[in-house]
């Protein structure tokens, strides 16, 4: 099921409503009981290492070898041996959930790579370097939550990755404003260049028709890749299920609002509202 290091509503639905991290929902009503401990550990476990790697003014080095070490504590953990003291509290709660669930440590690892990525990537020269990072800063959550509902035909994992994929794309798209004055750029450069934008149009928050355009058929793109995926609601069953049709309209919302205002990320980050919520929970009923 999802969302990514940074992140919309994802397919994280149990995740969902941590305004920080919204690519992981947190432990929803409409998520089994059961669930909630580990879907709770795993949203600790990569918020704590988001933080690492985005918040503060630690230089990149010190970054990298912050999440090395978080790493170790990772895989000490995953074998049954103690963790270092530093993030002992997040690793004690996400222990018992890695053995009583068998949590496959590869994906919260995939996770940790996404994370290191991030201090020190800031430009994305195409979609496949784009989506490669999705594979591990989005996908990874998405079949975590599908492994905790016991489905693993490659058919739902494929449809869950598009889910994440486009989560994270559309959360990128949403927060142009906010990432691009902290220097990073995730519109991809070749699709730039296809619509007369540059740089320094970015850099400057310069909504004009071409860097206009540019968002426009990204969002697209985006949408054509959530829709792919948006089947596998009717697959989970339950809670999960209704859960995953809130995220997947969660996403589709966000488009819609972006193209409400013309496209124009740049300068303003669109938000969902109250009456949207409602609009997301009559088109998750007719899905």
């Amino acid at each position: 099921m999802t969302p990514g290091t940074r992140s919309p509503t994802s397919l994280a639905p149990s995740l969902q409503g941590v305004a920080h991290y919204e690519n992981f929902p947190v432990a929803s009503l409409l998520c089994p009981p059961r669930l909630r401990p580990p879907i709770a550990a795993i949203y600790w476990f990569a918020r704590t290492a988001d933080d690492i790697a985005d918040e503060g003014n630690a230089p990149p080095q010190t970054r990298l070898a912050d999440l090395a070490a978080y790493r170790a504590d990772l895989m000490a953990t995953s074998t049954g041996l103690p963790p270092s003291p530093r993030w002992a509290p997040v690793f004690a709660q996400l222990a018992p959930m890695m053995a009583e669930f068998q949590l496959p440590v590869n994906l919260l690892a995939d996770l940790l790579s996404a994370f290191e990525q991030d201090a020190v990537k800031q430009r994305y020269a195409d979609e496949a370097e784009l989506v490669h990072y999705c594979n591990r800063s989005a996908n990874p959550v998405g079949r975590l939550l599908l492994h905790l509902y016991d489905i693993h035909d490659p058919a739902s994992l494929q449809m869950s990755d598009f889910i994440c994929t486009a989560l994270q794309l559309i959360n990128f798209w949403q927060d142009l404003s906010v990432d691009i004055p902290r220097g990073r750029i995730y519109l991809p450069a070749d699709a730039w260049a296809r619509h007369g934008a540059d740089e320094a149009q970015l850099l400057a928050l310069d909504a004009n028709p071409a860097t206009i355009n540019l968002i426009a058929a990204c969002a697209h793109s985006a949408r054509a890749t959530m829709l792919k995926g948006s089947p596998l609601a009717k697959k989970i069953p339950g809670r999960g299920g209704w859960e995953l049709r809130l995220v997947v309209q969660g996403g589709l919302r966000i488009l819609d609002k972006i193209e409400a205002q013309g496209f124009n990320t740049l300068q303003r980050r669109p938000k969902l509202s109250p009456w949207d919520v409602v609009v997301m929970g009559w088109r998750a009923l007719w899905m």
